[in-house]
């Protein structure tokens, strides 16, 4: 399957009409330390203080608006890592709906109680978001009820790229956006957005060096069964569905893959809270990460980082906070 990336275009413009009263048009804040990196104009599209506190409700609100109220009475299910499932959540508990959101059975707790805080029945299954969202859309298939994808669905797609639809009205030029990828819906939409009107602006993917499989995969030109070891970024972790057309969109719209370390991770934290005065979860982490790694190649442009979300456990976050503040080797004593 081709995805024409104009018509994906037209879909995220739908989008934008259609989610637009919902959700928050979010703040586009200039970082003057990270634009002291490149001697350039580096700005932080500051997702994390969306309703929910990430962009997922974005995807979420498209889709669950996209069904037909035949469709949505059956009963939703959907998948997640946290992130989406507080986004489905959040929308059925908007339209007066329940449904229910399967996640790993390693799902950061703060996580699952958001999805429950806004009204999602939670069912934990495997260890990998791949073998969630198979045993989530085998559950809806045997009882009659619509499953929605965190991210292997246009719809959802369109909905995360709304996000480009803001860039392009806040921002007078712009050279390269920075984009934490798991399943690619993220990047998949505010790529299509940006490269119908920007041809020339540089689509950068990042991963986690821990659990980079679509990055892997989008190298190796097909979809890899791969482990992922454990990682801050969380919301990016785990197995990409085969067949997902994201996989085809981000082999089409990414120019350039950036894998961090979990320490660079932890660090783009750290400089986020002490610089701007906000906690992010890990995976917005990811990308400040893989600017702060590459930030030579961009001297002059005018950046974009997308700051995902701001959904950090309170022991994930003082483990980081911890980790900066390990002291380094003892100095010798000074002579007398």
């Amino acid at each position: 399957m081709t995805t024409d990336l104009q018509l994906l275009k037209q879909r995220i413009n739908a989008a934008d009409e259609r989610i637009r009263k919902h959700v928050r048009q979010t703040y586009l804040e200039h970082s003057p330390v990270l634009s002291d990196l490149c001697g350039g104009s580096v700005y932080c599209k500051l997702e994390n203080l969306q309703h929910t506190g990430s962009f997922k409700l974005r995807g979420a609100f498209n889709k669950v608006l996209s069904l037909t109220a035949a469709e949505r009475n059956n009963g939703i299910v959907t998948s997640s890592s946290g992130n989406h499932g507080a986004g489905v959540a959040y929308v059925l508990n908007a339209l007066k709906q329940s449904g229910t959101v399967y996640v790993p059975e390693n799902v950061v707790p703060e996580k699952a109680r958001n999805i429950e805080r806004l009204g999602g029945h939670l069912t934990y299954f495997g260890t990998d978001v791949v073998e969630t969202d198979t045993e989530a859309c085998r559950f809806a298939e045997q009882h009659g009820m619509t499953f929605i994808s965190p991210y292997n669905d246009l719809d959802v797609v369109a909905g995360q790229g709304t996000i480009g639809v803001e860039l392009l009205h806040q921002m007078t030029a712009l050279d390269a956006v920075f984009v934490a990828v798991g399943g690619g819906g993220l990047i998949s939409g505010v790529g299509a957005c940006l490269k119908t009107l920007l041809p020339d602006v540089d689509v950068v993917g990042c991963s986690p060096e821990n659990s980079a499989v679509m990055m892997t995969s989008v190298e190796a030109g097909r979809v890899l069964d791969l482990p992922s070891l454990p990682t801050l970024s969380d919301g990016t972790a785990g197995g990409v569905e085969p067949g997902a057309v994201t996989f085809e969109l981000c082999s089409t719209i990414v120019d350039r893959w950036v894998g961090v370390t979990e320490s660079e991770i932890s660090g783009a934290i750290r400089l986020f809270l002490a610089e701007h005065r906000m906690a992010v979860e890990g995976a917005a982490g990811v990308a400040l990460a893989a600017f702060q790694k590459t930030a030579a190649d961009y001297s002059g442009k005018r950046v974009a980082i997308i700051i995902c979300g701001g959904n950090i456990g309170r022991d994930k976050l003082q483990s980081v906070l911890s980790e900066g503040l390990t002291p380094g080797p003892a100095k010798p004593a000074p002579g007398r």
